[in-house]
């Protein structure tokens, strides 16, 4: 079996079983939380790029589920990525902004187009991400992320987002 299927399929697996065995913990809180846009820079590929984000809950304290799919354009490179990634939240109030750390792993497709020849390409990467978040009143919350990727594509990623919570 191809190395990189594998670990696909490990991951998949993960994060099926991760609600399962997160019931257990009494900090958890698994669930659809919401979800909202997200728009940035990236760097090597120099791209614009858009996505959505959602919120799965926490299925460890302070430590949430955020998967998202980002689309980059430019460079002659048309970037789609979606990533699997989990963050801890340093506070637990969400009035105040507040840091977070995390990471995941991400399939990035890549569609080279110079005009004269055209093709993609397939990647999965590990990221590496930092923070900082607030939450509003209403439960809807901002942010502003950078985001490294180990296996450089892009090799980082500056990004705002908005949660409309559910």
């Amino acid at each position: 079996m191809n190395g990189m299927l594998k670990i696909l399929l490990i991951t998949l697996a993960a994060a099926v079983l991760a609600p399962a065995l997160a019931t257990a913990d009494p900090y958890t809180d698994v669930g659809f939380r919401g979800w909202g846009p997200r728009v940035g820079l990236s760097v090597d590929p120099d791209q614009v790029h858009f996505g959505a984000h959602f919120d799965y809950g926490h299925f460890a304290k302070r430590v949430r589920f955020q998967p998202n799919f980002e689309v980059g354009f430019s460079d002659n490179i048309t970037l789609v990525c979606l990533n699997a990634e989990a963050a801890y939240r340093f506070s637990e109030k969400w009035d105040v902004w507040s840091p977070y750390l995390g990471g995941g792993l991400g399939l990035n497709i890549k569609s080279y187009d110079n005009g004269h020849d055209s093709d993609s390409d397939t990647d999965l990467g590990v990221n590496l991400l930092g923070g900082i978040e607030k939450g509003l009143d209403n439960g809807d919350r901002f942010f502003v992320e950078s985001k490294l990727s180990l296996n450089d594509v892009p090799d980082v990623k500056i990004t705002i987002g908005w949660t409309f919570y559910h």
